[in-house]
């Protein structure tokens, strides 16, 4: 008898599968989901990754001694993972068992991919298609060029960063194994930094740390090309993928972020260099060459890498300072960086040298930028500030640190960049909490405010008179 039927050869209803229920329920929840509210459908499956990490976290397989991890330590890691942050208030290398360190690289792996994007493949791998509206809000933030590309656009980007993670694996195993961690440990170490790298996420799996590897160029150059390449953002990606060749015909967009991305990287090169030449407990004691190349790999965990080679507290207040302003501008748009983007601080400085010049538009590679596009830039920064604001405020008031180790730990957690002075740990409660939500808005907030703010256009049929107040 065959499975699935009845004595007379009837097909057995009963024995149709609960997961084929299951799928066909979830087909028509996700079609209703996107065709009603495509953003909030990304949300909420952002969040209940969230929430099912965290859970995993707090099994008792995930902890290296066998116990479960409280709440405020899983929640607070899961959101670091899924926000590809890297903070942490628990040692990773220690704290978490094998199990507990694949599931933060899937985490890393699954965050890295981009609220939208991640909804978006969920709604494709369940319905097979994608409605209207879910089409138009991935197309805004993959910046595919038709929506009838989104789908195709959706399965390059995976195939592009899994790319990107293999040769980053390929360039450390070599490595990892001459460097005698052993071979298992050397494929582990090499998966997990890939993943870690080219998300942004810098979450460290070695109990040694990184700081062994200073001036190291067999470690330091692989890692910095993926966090770099990650932090320009897919549609830059897939721009250079297709159309390397022509440079002539690469976007706006892409001129305007590998533009910007270069000079603050240099900018950050030469500035870590002068500032912590002399620094004994930084690069003071190192070579010329390790100088320059801890350099220039501090340059570029700033765009939201969160690595780093040099012990952030030793590192001086001025260094630390200018740390924070590369953590506020983060990586590029729909990149696994934060921050406010490079673009929107390149837009509103090329608004400010417009102004200073009295030119009536905002022009760069021919091209004038629409004047929505600056004021989306100004509310971007406005209400970035104003949250990096009101969690500094707050975290000062409920810890006894001091301003710069707790202005650096909340741009560190909005910008999503993971660099820590060391205090993350000894937060209280509260204090903790008010991280994880600048590292949930960090990812979040101004990619979502952005896109509202370029929804929200109406025509009003009577405009008011027009009247210039005093600014400056």
């Amino acid at each position: 008898m065959s499975e699935g039927r009845d004595e007379d050869g009837r097909t057995d209803l009963s024995a149709i599968s609960l997961w084929q229920r299951i799928r066909e329920f979830s087909s028509t929840a996700l079609a209703t989901a996107a065709r009603t509210s495509p953003a909030r459908l990304a949300l909420t499956v952002f969040t209940a990754m969230i929430g099912l990490v965290t859970l995993l976290l707090m099994s008792p397989l995930a902890a290296s001694d066998g116990q479960a991890t409280g709440f405020r330590d899983a929640v607070f890691t899961a959101v670091s993972a899924i926000c590809v942050t890297g903070l942490t208030t628990v040692d990773t290398a220690t704290h978490w068992s094998t199990f507990g360190l694949v599931v933060l690289m899937v985490a890393m792996k699954i965050g890295g991919l981009g609220v939208l994007t991640l909804a978006s493949l969920l709604g494709l791998s369940v319905m097979r298609s994608m409605g209207l509206a879910q089409r138009i809000i991935t197309a805004r933030e993959t910046r595919a060029e038709q929506l009838a590309e989104v789908g195709s656009v959706l399965r390059t980007i995976v195939i592009t960063s899994t790319a990107f993670e293999v040769l980053t694996f390929l360039a450390l195993v070599p490595y990892m194994i001459a460097t005698e961690h052993g071979t298992g440990t050397s494929v582990f170490y090499g998966a997990f930094y890939a993943i870690s790298a080219f998300n942004n996420a810098g979450f460290v799996p070695d109990p040694g740390g990184i700081s062994q590897y200073l001036g190291d160029p067999f470690f330091s150059i692989p890692i910095s090309t993926a966090v770099f390449m990650g932090s320009l953002g897919f549609p830059v990606v897939l721009v250079l993928v297709k159309r390397w060749r022509t440079p002539h015909h690469w976007t706006l967009h892409a001129k305007l972020t590998l533009a910007t991305s270069g000079i603050l990287l240099v900018a950050g090169m030469l500035g870590y260099l002068a500032m912590e030449w002399s620094n004994p407990h930084t690069l003071g004691r190192e070579g010329f060459g390790s100088k320059v190349l801890a350099s220039l790999f501090a340059s570029v965990m700033p765009r939201s890498g969160g690595f780093s080679t040099l012990d952030i507290a030793s590192l001086e207040p001025e260094t630390r300072l200018f740390t924070d302003l590369l953590m506020f501008i983060g990586g590029g748009s729909g990149s696994t960086g934060g921050g406010i983007k490079v673009t929107t601080f390149a837009l509103l400085a090329l608004s400010i040298v417009a102004e200073a010049r009295g030119d009536r538009d905002v022009e760069v590679f021919g091209r004038r930028i629409p004047q929505e596009t600056i004021r989306q830039a100004i509310g971007v920064l406005v209400m970035s500030a104003s949250v990096v604001f009101i969690a500094t405020f707050l975290t000062l008031q409920l810890t006894p640190f001091s301003l710069d180790q707790v202005l650096f730990e909340v741009l560190s957690a909005f910008g999503t960049v993971g660099l820590s002075t060391g205090i993350t740990p000894h937060l209280g409660d509260a204090a903790t909490y008010i991280l994880i939500v600048c590292m949930y808005l960090g990812r979040i907030g101004p990619m979502t405010l952005g896109a509202a703010l370029a929804l929200r256009s109406r025509s009003r049929v009577v405009r008011l008179p027009s009247e210039r107040p005093i600014v400056g």
